[in-house]
């Protein structure tokens, strides 16, 4: 029996519907899941490509439901389109987009954004904050509890015994407190820490090197420091087939890895390759977790 996959359309002033409705329709998806579109209804019209607080509601809404389903079985899996942070803002929500509001839906505190391709799998430690606040937030605790987490969720992903890395935080890995002392006084401990308790994992890591080493095959996944140190490679090495993976949720959740392009909202040009591909690997993590993870 085929799972049913919900397909959130996220802002409708983005080109979410767009590629919400395509990715539907493609033959690809429809041979492995059932796919159930979630409409984001606005409460009043909003203009294509401006941020509004009615689109950031309705995006939130939409979302609220789809996890109320899934947390009751009724789908199997949730594959959302792009949200917007900024109209999120404007219609007074607390959360910065869906991982932080998907842990709070399902109440969970430990969660994490993989990002996952053929080529390469990224975790990131920090998500959307500001680049000044990342060292401060870099503390053993945080990177030990990811690892143990990626550990734990990647054998759903066919990684049963993963081999995982630590990007460093400063150039060249801190080059052994020269460059910086977080590596020394944070990373290395708690890296050590994690290979204690059974883990297979190297680093820190010069970032410069450890996904091309990981691309190569060395690694099944790399845990980056901040946003952008792993979306970067991310982007690079597979724009356009990477998907965006909630690791922690008791329900299976995915996204395209590109954002609500309100440049072409309303076009009609917008590829949702992506979207297709969140939705295929929604639809193969069903099949593998139980209903009740």
């Amino acid at each position: 029996m085929k799972p049913r996959i919900a397909i959130t359309e996220g802002d409708p002033a983005g080109i979410g519907p767009e590629i919400a409705a395509k990715a539907a329709r493609d033959p690809r998806v429809l041979a492995v899941c059932d796919p159930v579109i979630y409409p984001s209804r606005p409460s009043s019209p909003v203009a294509m490509g401006q941020v509004s607080p009615q689109a950031g509601r309705a995006a939130f809404e939409t979302i609220v439901r789809a996890v109320e389903d899934a947390r009751h079985n009724v789908v199997q899996g949730i594959a959302t389109a792009p949200v917007n942070k900024a109209a999120f803002a404007a219609a007074g929500l607390g959360w910065k987009g869906h991982t932080d509001l998907l842990a709070h839906l399902c109440n969970v505190s430990e969660v994490a954004m993989m990002f996952h391709s053929p080529k390469l799998r990224v975790v990131l430690a920090t998500v959307h904050v500001a680049l000044r606040d990342v060292p401060r937030m870099i503390t053993r605790d945080l990177i030990l509890d990811t690892l143990r987490l990626v550990a734990q969720e990647l054998p759903y992903f066919g990684v049963p015994h993963p081999r995982l890395a630590v990007a460093g935080l400063n150039p060249h890995a801190g080059e052994g407190g020269l460059m910086g002392h977080e590596e020394v006084d944070v990373m290395i401990p708690a890296v050590r820490e994690a290979v204690h308790e059974g883990l297979n994992v190297q680093g820190p890591l010069p970032a410069d090197t450890v996904f091309l080493r990981a691309v190569r095959g060395e690694f099944d996944c790399v845990l980056a420091c901040y946003h952008d140190q792993g979306l970067v490679p991310v982007k690079l090495a597979s724009f356009g087939s990477a998907v965006n993976v909630t690791l922690g949720l008791p329900i299976v959740r995915t996204s395209p890895d590109h954002g609500t392009a309100f440049d072409i909202a309303g076009q009609g040009v917008a590829d949702p390759g992506s979207m297709v591909e969140a939705i295929l690997l929604a639809a193969d993590l069903a099949r593998h977790m139980e209903p009740s993870r």
